[in-house]
């Protein structure tokens, strides 16, 4: 296999229990509508990397800790509290971790892990 072919992070997928709640939730809380939006799967454009969410049967899946997606943003306590006031509860609160850099965590309504980090020397 070639370097070329590992092509970056494309998609992070979300299983939600009412796609419709969630649907309305995640457009409020990342200020942005769907570019996708079906019965079967929602998805979202944030900054180039697609949201997805998934219906979800009661009692499907454990959600895990395992793998953490992070979501860049500019102002990592803004966005961290807009989150919990929008109905999340705490994940991980905003934690420097070196430097300039900052991570934190939020549980969604539906037990899944949002990630936030602020990098300043990530760029694409």
């Amino acid at each position: 296999m070639k370097k070329e072919e590992i092509l970056g992070l494309r998609t992070v997928v979300y299983k939600v229990e009412n796609l419709l709640k969630a649907k309305d939730w995640y457009s409020k809380v990342f200020e942005t509508q769907p570019y996708f939006d079906e019965p079967f799967y929602v998805g979202f454009n944030i900054g180039g990397y697609e949201l997805g969410l998934l219906p979800e049967d009661k009692g499907e899946a454990t959600k895990g800790e395992g793998v953490i997606a992070y979501w860049g943003v500019n102002d990592i306590n803004m966005v961290y509290t807009n989150m919990l006031e929008s109905g999340a509860k705490e994940h991980e609160k905003p934690t420097n971790v070196g430097g300039e850099l900052m991570v934190a965590s939020v549980y969604d309504l539906w037990g899944n892990i949002i990630g936030l980090i602020y990098n300043p020397e990530f760029k694409l």
